[in-house]
């Protein structure tokens, strides 16, 4: 477990966080100010609640673009097959690469599943054959281009602290 890891996982989130990752997630964007005035805190203490929640990894704020829209040409996801017992250490590698947005460990017939997103079919098949199937543990890939993307979106709100 990673030092920022550690530090999400024993982050406690009480009703203020929670609003405030709530709100942030409609609109990443919105005024620390008025965030304050809607929940009735200062406007210091917005700040140094979204910047705990940030330094703690358990939280980011990021401007979301489809990528097919903006010049990539190739998005899949791919199905990772491991050898047994590796596929955390394959998680970890593969995060490392600039071409994933997602990855996560899995259960069902893919070990790890993977998104990426590449300029070209060039690109894409450079990423496979000299990269992404070089990972010690990676036994087989599976691909699923993405041919249009209906929704993305990533505003679930947060739970109820439970």
């Amino acid at each position: 477990m990673t030092e920022r890891e550690h530090a999400a996982a024993h982050l406690d989130l009480d009703e203020l966080d929670r609003k405030l990752i709530a709100a942030l997630q409609v609109d990443g964007r919105t005024p620390f100010s008025s965030l304050a005035q809607d929940l009735g805190v200062s406007a210091s203490s917005v700040r140094y609640r979204v910047q705990r929640l940030q330094d703690s990894g358990l939280f980011q704020i990021v401007g979301i673009a489809n990528p097919l829209n903006i010049g990539f040409d190739r998005l899949a996801l791919i199905g990772i097959k491991c050898e047994a017992g590796t596929a955390p250490g394959v998680c970890e590698a593969l995060a490392a690469l600039p071409e994933t947005s997602y990855v996560v460990l899995t259960s069902g017939g893919f070990d790890v599943m993977v998104e990426v997103v590449c300029r070209d079919i060039e690109h894409y098949t450079n990423l496979m054959f000299s990269t992404l199937q070089q990972v010690p543990g990676v036994v087989s890939t599976e691909s699923f281009f993405v041919l249009k993307a209906h929704k993305l979106a990533y505003g679930w709100g947060v739970g109820d602290g439970a």
